[in-house]
């Protein structure tokens, strides 16, 4: 009666809490936030950019603005001085430049103003769909994030972390918990004000040394061209835009570069190759492309939109070049032999000495992608790689240094811990992989051979992994990984945490091999620290108010943990945000992410029941709420190895009396979707004055005066058998 009148009042104060994190922040949060925030549907289309975003308010002191202009495009921000209108500065749209994604593999849409000395003046989130800035982290983070670039030029070397002068690198301070978001939107602002500052004169375009062809004098067929990377292929299937997953190309293009000789006399023919070099002026570049499937235009709506090819540009390093009408050339025909048939082509004129044959470039494809969650419109990159082969070159390709993808730069710039993390994580595998010689080191006086490994683990945990690098898996990376399963995936966007991405193939691989024990007993953060609470709680005096609850409760609240997680998985397929918000259950953002004493109070109340609680019982999170466990344990079912049993375990309870996670039903049978993996009944299975049937067979023998054999494999003394005597 005790136990059931003290779980109500625990459940209803979990309930209680859990309402009031709701009540009093969902609401507020969501009106005020740039979370999944309606955007116009002219924003991404319509010349006049600052009737749809208040550009004033990211260019101080500018009182009127020019329509879009140029490629990419951008918005010129005047005020006026004596009567006159003065330039003062750039407005740009990061969507009209870049889409990288952020953490929810979507890009944050940024409204970014830039002064005509080329320093960033202003800075709005007009969307995102982080969910770490629902709830978790306030908005306000992110915002105090991008303050950090006001004041700055844009063609300085910008980098998330410590600045660095000797390598005349600028550092950033990120953001606790949302290290993905911020390295995501320094790639958004870097690139987005390089793009214009390149186009209105501020930066300098680079001036690469022009190609020197080697021409054998070839002819070659379209096969010979493919297989040389003399003509690159870009393919966009329908579900890479959110379309139905089919067969047909959304759009499938063929493109090569037409100055090298051997090249642009396979393609054009001799005479029709010499017509278009004479055509060219020194520094010009031709390249041709071809539509060989799909029904989207790669010239776009160029001849109503001030003659620009809105669906096509090539970039070179950071320099982007776009095509105007005068750049198109007509192509009328592919004279190499078994070149595909084609349905639209061009020839496109680079005019800049900034472009060089010489070095790698990317032919890039802007098509309409529909989000498939939401049903928005946005512009997105797809592009393939060209450069030249070395034999296509005099004295072949220049050495060229390409910089390191942000996720690299992350794992270079982390190496030491992400060292001694994976080291980690390698132990606890050796030493749970050699858990019999620890367990058969130990008795039920004498647990410490595994406690002591065991205990070790849990405090590395809460405190290196925890608190120390952030490192808490999370059920919001579930829903993550699952929608990038339905809609995109991107090996990027998981890669830019090296520790969560190390951490969930720990736990992948231990979950098959063991079952979800290893995790969640041994390396869960949160986990750890429930269970060391009500370890300590234990060995200070309150063991005698340390309880476990009934098998007939534990057996129905055990599936509590299941609901919140299949609750959860549903609500995401209709709203990720309102998900993120239910995820709130967990308390792991409030304990390691962002601390208990900066977060309202429902939160800091929600953790300190649960932990509170955990000074008399052990691991409730872990056993009736946490989805996370849940969705482990599922896999649990199809583990590789398990724990031992014997046939008297069917019948014996001994084990059982000592298992805190309730995890051995009335009939001896381990339920490994509930074993935390502590190890105390192989102890046991193994200890022969703590097993029963090991006791009995040990009474025996010594009163039989018979030898006491080492136990075997099976957990039984290894058998006596007689050996004839030898004849004399």
């Amino acid at each position: 009666m005790k136990l059931s009148s003290a779980l109500r009042g625990a459940l209803s104060s979990l309930i209680l809490v859990a309402a009031a994190v709701l009540a009093t922040t969902a609401a507020p949060a969501r009106a005020q936030s740039a979370y999944e925030a309606a955007l116009p549907a002219e924003l991404s289309t319509s010349p006049a950019l600052c009737a749809y975003v208040p550009c004033a308010e990211v260019l101080p002191g500018a009182t009127s603005f020019s329509e879009r202009k140029g490629q990419p495009p951008y918005v010129e921000a005047y005020a006026e001085e004596n009567g006159q209108r003065k330039l003062v500065g750039y407005v740009m749209l990061s969507t009209d430049i870049t889409d990288t994604p952020a953490y929810s593999g979507k890009p944050v849409v940024t409204l970014i103003g830039m002064d005509t000395a080329g320093r960033f003046v202003g800075v709005k989130i007009l969307k995102h769909s982080e969910p770490i800035l629902l709830l978790g982290i306030p908005e306000s983070a992110l915002i105090g994030f991008n303050k950090q670039y006001l004041g700055k030029f844009v063609g300085d070397n910008i980098e998330i972390g410590r600045s660095r002068p000797d390598e005349d690198i600028i550092g950033l301070d990120a953001i606790s918990g949302a290290t993905v978001t911020v390295i995501a939107q320094n790639q958004v602002m870097m690139t987005s004000g390089a793009a214009v500052a390149r186009q209105v004169g501020i930066l300098e375009p680079t001036i690469r040394p022009q190609a020197r062809f080697a021409d054998g004098g070839r002819t070659l067929d379209w096969a010979t061209l493919v297989a040389e990377g003399a003509v690159r292929n870009l393919k966009v299937m329908p579900e890479q835009v959110g379309l139905q997953r089919g067969a047909t190309p959304f759009i499938d293009l063929w493109f090569g570069y037409l100055n090298h000789p051997e090249i642009g006399r396979s393609v054009l023919g001799e005479a029709g190759w010499r017509s278009l070099m004479a055509r060219l002026r020194e520094g010009e570049h031709a390249l041709f492309v071809i539509r060989t499937g799909g029904n989207e235009s790669f010239k776009g709506s160029g001849f109503v939109r001030g003659g620009i090819y809105d669906r096509v540009q090539i970039r070179q390093g950071q320099d982007a070049f776009t095509f105007r009408d005068l750049d198109y050339l007509n192509l009328y025909g592919v004279s190499a032999a078994g070149a595909p048939a084609f349905n639209e082509s061009a020839i496109f004129i680079v005019r800049s000495p900034a472009f060089s044959g010489a070095f790698p470039w990317k032919f890039i494809f802007l098509g309409n992608r529909v989000d498939r969650e939401t049903g928005a419109r946005t512009f997105a990159n797809f592009d393939t790689e060209y450069w030249l082969a070395d034999r296509h070159l005099e004295g072949g390709r220049p050495e060229v240094i390409k910089p390191d993808a942000p996720w690299v730069k992350v794992w270079k710039s982390r190496a030491l811990e992400i060292g001694l993390f994976a080291a980690l994580l390698v132990a606890v595998t050796i030493v749970y992989a050699r858990r019999d010689v620890l367990t058969r080191r130990s008795t039920r006086k004498n647990k410490w051979p595994v406690n002591a490994f065991k205990y070790a683990f849990w405090v590395i945990s809460i405190g290196f992994v925890g608190f120390g690098l952030l490192a808490q898996p999370s059920i919001t990376q579930v829903l993550t990984w699952f929608h990038s399963l339905l809609f995109k995936w991107e090996w990027e966007l998981f890669l830019t945490d090296p520790f969560i991405f190390l951490f969930w193939i720990f736990i992948i691989l231990t979950t098959f091999v063991w079952g979800r024990g290893l995790f969640c007993g041994w390396m869960c953060p949160f986990g750890s620290l429930s269970e060391l609470i009500y370890k300590v709680a234990g060995a200070i005096g309150l063991k005698r108010f340390q309880f476990a609850l009934p098998m007939k409760w534990h057996n129905r609240l055990k599936w509590i943990k299941y609901f919140v997680f299949f609750a959860l998985l549903a609500v995401s397929v209709f709203s990720m945000g309102l998900a993120e918000m239910l995820a709130e259950v967990e308390p792991f953002k409030t304990t390691f992410l962002v601390g208990v004493f900066n977060r309202a109070w429902p939160y800091t109340l929600f953790v300190a029941v649960l932990l509170g609680l955990s000074i008399f019982m052990e691991r409730p999170f872990c056993k009736y709420l946490c989805p996370l466990g849940a969705s482990l344990a599922m896999p649990s079912t199809f583990r590789w190895f398990g724990l031992k049993r014997k046939q008297e375990c069917n019948s014996c309870k001994a084990c059982a009396v000592g298992c805190g996670s309730l995890a051995i039903d009335e009939h001896g049978r381990i339920d490994h979707r509930e074993c935390m993996h502590c190890l105390d009944c192989m102890i046991l299975y193994t200890d022969e004055h703590a097993c029963p049937p090991l006791a009995q067979e040990r009474k025996r023998r010594t009163k039989a005066g018979l030898p006491l054999t080492p136990i075997g494999s099976d957990g039984y003394y290894i058998p006596i058998k007689p050996v004839p005597a030898a004849k004399a």
